[in-house]
């Protein structure tokens, strides 16, 4: 009899132990299951922010073109402070010019609006700037491209 129920006793423990380590394997599951839920929900409220920054500051970009233009012929010093806090504004929030002029043509970055003479595949005029943010294109630089010709070809409008 003793034996029976030593042997019971020691299959319970073990089957206990078994459970324990099942059980201990599951909440580990759960909790990297649940961090990884965490920095996944944290990412995309991160990537929601930036979506929605994006949106509004690309819709301003026509503004400041237009305030850098008013500067450049009015040279007035309440402009210039007023486009400069704008530039500060835009690197503040990570979005970079797309540089562009002297550069092969990129047409992930860049918009070609004409062919001109000049070295081949080499922006030689920027028309209107281009800026990304992140790795993201918020609006692609307008370029003149050369044609490796000495003169002008055409026009891709």
């Amino acid at each position: 009899m003793k034996k029976t129920k030593k042997t019971t006793d020691n299959s319970q423990i073990k089957e206990l132990k078994n459970q324990l380590t099942d059980l201990d394997s599951k909440w580990k599951r759960a909790l990297a299951d649940y961090q990884n839920l965490q920095k996944r929900t944290e990412s995309e409220r991160k990537n929601f922010i930036r979506f929605a920054n994006a949106t509004l500051i690309e819709k301003t970009l026509d503004i400041i073109d237009d305030l850098e233009r008013a500067a450049k012929h009015l040279k007035n010093d309440g402009i210039n402070m007023i486009v400069k806090q704008l530039n500060d504004l835009l690197i503040e929030e990570g979005v970079k010019e797309i540089l562009a002029d002297g550069q092969v043509f990129d047409p992930e970055k860049m918009e070609c609006i004409e062919i001109t003479s000049g070295k081949k595949d080499i922006v030689s005029r920027v028309t209107q700037k281009g800026y990304t943010i992140g790795e993201m294109v918020l609006r692609p630089t307008k370029v003149e491209v050369g044609s490796g010709t000495k003169e002008k070809t055409n026009n891709i409008n």
